[in-house]
């Protein structure tokens, strides 16, 4: 900011009060950061088994596709039934989006990274299709929901001012709990994480690398779809025509991470997403900052994730002091 002629001061205070000035404002810091602690707990699941999943975009959009159609096709089922539903049925559908990719990984030896990435487009072109043509008569947006599917609450709403915070939040702080539950006090937990560190010692210890591959990817693929579930029953509430997958994915991936794959690092990292995200809004009409700068600052986090893993790398690679000490005596 300094460098183009900008103050600093400034332009950090209007972000904070667009993050903070309001409860209007809080709850949208909290809404915006729902989806990308779900996505961010996928990413890490999947990180945690040795995979590099780029496909969170499409398969939350896998979710959100699936359960607007159920909402849509069963307008009137008692909520208590019809919402549940459209979760667990958008959740499943991230899960078997996300286990193509883990099935071709585990059968062909396919990067993960190349099928995820074409499987996002797939169900971007998917998704736009439906909204057209089964859907809706050539519209570009579905209609809104019924209540009985929405994720929306008055007592949140009439507490932020109006807001789109919704009950997807109690769902990803549930999920932040059973995440940590199942990387670390289970066996199955155990077996991702063993065949993330060495896949050849896993199978000889007598884990079933496969199976553990198809697993990651569907609990992986699972958490992304309940974040497009979010997005869809409770933040817009219908499916329009996109112009590129959701955010969420890769947003998603840069908080996971910023917060070293631990759920609670993740939860907090989603919230400093948020707070740049809907504060950064605030910044060109309260202090005449670009919002821009607000991407700049978040590419800038995860190149130097990015960096510090290739330094450590270059370090493993570099010969140790004992390594040549022991050339010398030799």
């Amino acid at each position: 900011m300094i460098a183009f002629g900008y103050n600093p001061i400034a332009g950090y205070s209007a972000m904070l009060n667009g993050a903070f000035g309001r409860p209007y404002n809080i709850g949208e810091v909290i809404r915006l950061a729902t989806p990308l602690i779900l996505t961010g707990l996928g990413f890490s699941v999947a990180y945690a088994a040795g995979f590099f999943n780029i496909g969170l975009s499409g398969q939350a959009l896998s979710g959100w596709i699936v359960s607007i159609w159920l909402a849509m096709l069963f307008p009137d089922l008692p909520k208590m039934v019809l919402l549940p539903l459209c979760i667990i049925a958008g959740t499943i559908a991230g899960a078997i989006w996300a286990g193509i990719a883990g099935y071709l990984k585990a059968q062909f030896g396919t990067s993960e990274v190349i099928v995820t990435i074409m499987l996002n487009y797939t169900i971007l072109h998917i998704s736009n299709h439906l909204v057209r043509y089964v859907l809706t008569n050539d519209a570009d947006a579905t209609p809104k929901i019924s209540a009985n599917a929405s994720l929306r609450a008055d007592f949140l709403t009439q507490m932020t001012g109006g807001s789109r915070l919704n009950l997807g939040i109690f769902l990803a702080i549930l999920m932040i709990f059973v995440v940590w539950v199942l990387m670390n006090r289970t066996t199955v937990g155990f077996e991702l994480r063993s065949v993330g560190l060495n896949p050849d010692a896993s199978e000889y210890a007598g884990m079933n690398a496969k199976k553990n591959i198809v697993l990651a990817m569907l609990i992986s693929g699972g958490l992304a779809g309940m974040g497009g579930v979010i997005e869809g029953l409770g933040t817009f509430e219908n499916l329009y025509v996109l112009g590129g997958v959701p955010t969420i994915g890769f947003d998603g991936m840069a908080v996971s991470l910023l917060g070293g794959g631990n759920p609670i690092g993740i939860l907090v990292s989603a919230l400093l997403f948020g707070v740049l995200k809907i504060g950064g809004l605030s910044m060109p009409g309260g202090a005449g900052v670009p919002n821009e700068i607000v991407e700049i600052v978040i590419a800038s986090i995860i190149f130097f994730i990015g960096i510090s893993y290739a330094i450590k790398y270059l370090l493993d690679k570099m010969p140790s002091k004992n390594d040549a000490a022991k050339k010398g005596d030799a």
